[in-house]
């Protein structure tokens, strides 16, 4: 003890200083100073870690010692509540990513289907998607991936590929030449068509059910402020409805695209535009460029080099007690925030509709952790106050659909916790159809 008590003072600086360097170091370096706001409160810890520590070197010793129990017991309880939020984090994992509904999922990793398939077309591409560009210093910011090509997608009912438009979205490439257009679809990936063929996804069922066009607008990873920026630069002027698809907590992923310069022009002026619609050639080159990198990293998805790095970032985040702090909404935006942000991205949607004389519907689809999550849950109800209140209609499919009333929803998963299986999307598809139709 006595030994503990003697560079307990040192260690408490050491530790102190480290963590005020690492705060400058991810805020200055990493961010370039454009989350000041975020780690303010870090500047704040450690500069009274800091002043602590040398206080400390002034204590007696019989106070030294009850402080180092006081501090091994606050510590251990911190850690015992984070172990509490990972292993729940973990075991929800395994449940969703391990216990397949149907037995379609496809033991290949991606790389070996796609060098497969490479070798029946060797013009074959992967999905690049919009995310992937949002921390590189392009002068445009792609909100749709490969022109004209083969595209390999994801893996849950097996791996789909789709033939992708003149502008890199998952549609027939006629549908852009239709005089008028019944449905423009916005999303994430459950709008993209993950994981099912054509015509399979909503965007091909509605197109079946109502005889009419349907444009599917959706890219995997998608978030608000991406979407109503393709809205921004792929609506056009002959589109009857548009209908925000919005799945599980989708709010989330919004957090990083508000960090990106480009996208926050379109929330700053209703002028902006990249005019994307004319660039496809260097959207395609980028997104080339980025999919040769990862290749050359052997970074395709589900490789054992990625698993482990997953495992990697899981310990890290642990360490970090990152699960703790993000429920403590010590993140860079709280839930709040962010549903402040959602507010004012959905009513500058629908002014553009408007402003277009289209129709703006918002589809809800609960995710698996819908009915296992309260957290989920939560976020679902705040999302359907704040449609409310912008007298946007809202078609619910917990309660429209099928999933309130089945005993059994995860029939329609592919994957608990992934995406909809081809029965899911139809269904999805019949009840936009229904609540929908002039």
């Amino acid at each position: 003890m006595n030994y503990i008590k003697k560079i307990f003072s040192p260690c408490c600086l050491a530790i102190s200083l480290f963590l005020l360097l690492y705060t400058l170091y991810k805020s200055e370096i990493i961010w370039n100073g454009e989350k000041k706001d975020y780690y303010l409160i870090y500047y704040i810890i450690s500069i009274l870690l800091i002043i602590f520590s040398i206080f400390t070197f002034y204590l007696n010793q019989k106070i030294k010692k009850y402080l180092i129990i006081s501090l091994v017991s606050v510590v251990g309880c911190l850690y015992l509540a984070e172990g509490y939020l990972f292993s729940k984090e973990l075991i929800q994992k395994e449940q969703l990513s391990e216990k397949e509904i149907e037995k379609k999922y496809n033991k290949k990793t991606k790389l070996e289907i796609y060098n497969d398939l490479k070798k029946i077309n060797n013009k074959i591409v992967m999905a690049i998607y919009p995310r992937s560009h949002l921390k590189d210093k392009n002068k445009i910011l792609p909100l749709s991936g490969i022109s004209n090509s083969k595209t390999l997608f994801c893996n849950e009912n097996g791996y789909s590929v789709y033939e992708s438009d003149r502008y890199g979205f998952n549609n027939p490439d006629k549908e852009w030449d239709q005089n008028e257009i019944e449905y423009v679809l916005v999303g994430d990936s459950n709008t993209h068509g993950a994981c099912v063929n054509r015509p399979n996804d909503i965007a091909s069922v509605l197109r079946t059910l109502s005889n009419k066009s349907a444009l599917n607008l959706g890219y995997y990873l998608n978030a608000p402020l991406i979407e109503y920026a393709t809205l921004r630069e792929y609506l056009t002027s002959n589109v009857k409805k548009v209908v925000w698809i919005y799945f599980g907590n989708n709010i989330i992923d919004l957090n990083d695209e508000l960090n990106n310069k480009i996208l926050k022009n379109y929330l700053n002026s209703n002028d902006f535009t990249q005019n994307l619609k004319s660039k496809q050639n260097e959207i395609d080159d980028l997104a080339i460029a980025k999919l040769l990198t990862k290749l050359e990293k052997g970074k395709a998805l589900y490789t054992v080099r990625e698993r482990e790095d997953k495992f990697t970032s899981l310990l890290i985040k642990f360490i970090k007690i990152n699960y703790l702090r993000n429920s403590l909404f010590l993140s860079p935006r709280s839930e709040k925030k962010l549903l402040q942000d959602f507010k004012k991205i959905l009513k500058l949607t629908k002014d553009l509709t408007a402003k277009n004389n289209s129709k703006l519907f918002f589809v809800y689809l609960p995710g698996y952790l819908h009915y296992t999550d309260n957290d989920y849950y939560s976020s679902y109800l705040s999302v359907k106050k704040i449609v409310n209140e912008l007298n946007i209609p809202f078609i619910d499919l917990h309660s429209e659909a099928f999933f309130e009333k089945e005993q059994s929803p995860e029939k329609f998963y592919a994957r608990k916790g992934g995406h909809y299986n081809e029965e899911g999307y139809r269904k999805a598809a019949e009840t936009i159809y229904k609540l929908t139709k002039d």
